[in-house]
């Protein structure tokens, strides 16, 4: 459900940044653009996710 939800938002702000963006130069809007780069960022969110540890790791015998 989490992979689910980021995807959901992920797509619905870069569909909105797309359409500004495409808005602010002129250009047309593109669906297809949007959504390729929502995909991209999701997966870049996941692995970066993945790579930052989840909190401080606490020493064992060092009191």
């Amino acid at each position: 459900m989490r992979f689910f939800w980021t995807f959901f938002w992920t797509f619905l702000l870069v569909q909105m940044l797309t359409y500004v963006v495409s808005s602010m130069l002129g250009a047309p809007y593109d669906f297809v653009t949007g959504t390729i780069l929502a995909v991209g960022t999701t997966v870049l969110i996941f692995v970066v996710a993945s790579i930052i540890p989840e909190g401080p790791v606490e020493k064992e015998g060092l009191h």
